[in-house]
């Protein structure tokens, strides 16, 4: 790694030039990093739901071209020499739920939200200068966008030092680079947004990888019963082996699922979570809470033209509608320790990944997922 400190890398990366078009599997320029940036040399990534979000421009930004990717994980190539948090060789995991430790936000208790992570939001451009990228086309040298201050999809990335968390050596990176969103997401949304209590009743709206990671989370919290909800009866059996108690079928019902929710649990469930993103489940999800001091959570990303509609008096006698990013996980300071559980056996990763494919297919990766049959597919950046 030593031989490339300090230079421009020449890498492949897959860039996406427009909404809903096959990824260009090309080489780019990858500069180094300023003062306060690292580069990092991405081993192991994944596609989410996100990526395939804001690859088909369901977003406000629309920014093209650009490398999508934010669950991915690998090894600190170089460090800006203001860096020390990080150092070359360290094992790391890109977080684009970053955490810069000096905002007023970062230094609150009570939120992970973090005025680089505001920046990266809706911005491809680097937060050290707020002009220019680390990444230029071979051809012709023009930039292209990041994606959420860390883009994963390229074999190295350069991104700030907010952006990198440094984890366990013991690591293993193909496993652990499914902790860059949809699991942390699921499992923080039950231990830390909501703290769902042991004998608690859950029911769980969509059954991809946040979802089943939600369920995990509360047959580890010791829930009494869990209660998956979805439209696809091999999602629900394959869901049976993370923890469901009970499942519903949407499409075997007559009468709205929240009421058919009530009769069973005699009321409601003691707690909630939406990881569809659909406005008509999000609000199935708040009514088929109990009426006092029921909790649901939104998880699902809503496509940004539509709104959910609801009366503020399904609130009146003490339900509570909650949301959360990446879990409520500060990036650089805790997700580390999720890292550890994990090494631990707490959550089990291996059941995550349905496929594996070298990176030079990621194509392929994307249609997977995509049609649904994919929970997450881990690509090797080595083959």
């Amino acid at each position: 790694m030593a031989a490339t400190e300090g230079k421009v890398i020449t890498c492949k990366a897959g860039v996406a030039y427009e909404a809903n078009k096959p990824l260009s599997f090309e080489d780019i320029h990858v500069s180094p990093p300023q003062p306060t940036e690292v580069r990092v040399k991405i081993t192991h990534a994944c596609i989410c739901q996100s990526d395939l979000y804001f690859w088909k421009g369901k977003d406000t930004q629309k920014l093209f071209p650009r490398i999508l990717g934010h669950e991915g994980a690998g090894i600190c190539e170089s460090v800006g020499a203001q860096v020390r948090h990080i150092k070359a060789g360290d094992k790391c995991i890109p977080v684009w739920q970053c955490e810069c430790t000096k905002c007023g936000k970062c230094k609150s208790s009570k939120t992970n939200i973090c005025d680089v992570f505001m920046f990266n939001w809706g911005s491809g451009l680097m937060p050290s200068d707020k002009a220019t990228t680390r990444f230029t086309r071979v051809e012709d040298g023009k930039p292209i966008y990041h994606f959420f201050g860390i883009s994963v999809f390229s074999q190295y990335s350069t991104m700030d030092e907010a952006c990198i968390a440094k984890i366990n050596p013991k690591a293993e990176l193909h496993k652990i680079c499914l902790l860059g969103c949809g699991i942390p997401t699921g499992v923080g949304s039950v231990w830390n947004i909501c703290k769902v209590h042991p004998g608690s009743t859950v029911a769980v709206f969509g059954l991809g990888t946040i979802g089943l990671a939600v369920v995990e989370a509360c047959k580890v919290s010791g829930c009494s019963r869990i209660i998956g909800v979805a439209r696809d009866a091999g999602k629900l059996q394959r869901a049976m082996e993370f923890g469901l108690t009970d499942t519903l079928n949407i499409k075997s019902f007559d009468k709205p699922i929240e009421q058919v929710i009530r009769d069973m649990t005699g009321g409601g469930v003691d707690y909630s979570f939406d990881c569809t993103g659909d406005p008509g489940i999000i609000k199935s999800a708040l009514e088929c809470c109990v009426e006092w001091g029921g909790v649901s959570c939104i998880l699902g990303l809503v496509e940004s033209s539509q709104r959910v509609s609801f009366h503020p008096a399904l609130l009146l006698w003490g339900r509570v509608w909650t949301s959360g990013l990446f879990g409520g996980y500060k990036g650089r300071s805790q997700l580390p320790d999720l890292v550890d559980r994990c090494i631990k056996g707490h959550i089990n990763l291996d059941h995550y990944i349905t496929h594996k494919l070298p990176f030079s297919k990621i194509n392929e990766a994307f249609e997977l997922l995509n049609q649904g049959g994919c929970i997450r597919c881990v690509m090797d950046y080595e083959k």
